[in-house]
């Protein structure tokens, strides 16, 4: 037990602080996040991320990757949004940024990877 709490304390002290965005949510252009982004991370693995529906700042989210398959309701703000673990960015001429945070189930350390999807 004194194992987990010192493990939790660690994970709280090691944090860092993220000062929220003031920006409000507004309306975004269905026609920059439509679509299907495809691409692959810096550890070689592939991932789409299917963007549908797009009403005001909302929107419908499939995100695929060897094995992984999550659909979510996403909220878009400053050009961007979250679904699991992953941040999607929009980026210039139909590129994205996308980052990922992996976590290994047998040691439960945890990895970022990276990648830049395009819109196909």
């Amino acid at each position: 037990m004194a194992d987990i709490i010192s493990v939790l304390a660690s994970g709280y002290t090691s944090a860092a602080l993220q000062t929220p965005s003031k920006t409000k949510y507004v309306n975004v252009d269905p026609a920059l996040y439509n679509g299907t982004w495809t691409g692959t991370y810096s550890n070689t693995k592939k991932f789409s991320i299917t963007v549908s529906d797009v009403q005001g700042f909302r929107a419908q989210v499939k995100y695929q990757s060897e094995g992984t398959v999550k659909y979510q309701s996403v909220l878009i703000k400053d050009g961007s949004f979250r679904i699991g673990d992953t941040k999607f960015a929009l980026g210039k001429n139909d590129t994205a940024s996308i980052r990922n945070v992996v976590t290994d189930p047998a040691t439960g350390q945890t990895q970022l990877v990276t990648g830049t999807a395009k819109r196909s």
